[in-house]
């Protein structure tokens, strides 16, 4: 299943500052070298006087990318990053089954927090 629909994704080419992006690095890639692809989270938007719009991205590994044209920047919607646990099935023997280490260690801490007795706050 597709992440999210050609037209959608052609159609953002304005993003927001904290928006998760994937990003290609056009020059990397036509020279066809690997690694030219990078998850990133958008940390500045800068338009310029030509109406010109760059960016400064955080790849998710580390680093900095500055310049970044949003042709070559896909929005990774957070409902995407979500799915597993929106749709994960909560009752039944197999219930953790089908649901990341992640999703299951949100849901623990979830369930822990809404069981135990409110602490009033010190004097």
């Amino acid at each position: 299943m597709p992440f999210s629909t050609p037209a959608a994704t052609t159609a953002a080419t304005a993003f927001k500052v904290d928006d998760f992006v994937l990003y290609r690095d056009p020059e990397r890639f036509w020279r066809g070298e690997p690694g030219h692809t990078f998850v990133c989270r958008v940390s500045y938007a800068e338009r310029y006087t030509s109406g010109t719009l760059r960016y400064t991205l955080m790849p998710v590994t580390g680093g900095l990318i500055r310049n970044a044209q949003g042709e070559y920047m896909r929005l990774l919607p957070p409902a995407d990053a979500m799915r597993d646990i929106d749709t994960a099935p909560l009752n039944g023997d197999d219930a953790a089954d089908g649901m990341t280490a992640a999703a299951m260690a949100w849901l623990t801490q979830q369930a822990a927090t809404a069981n135990r007795r409110p602490e009033l706050p010190p004097h």
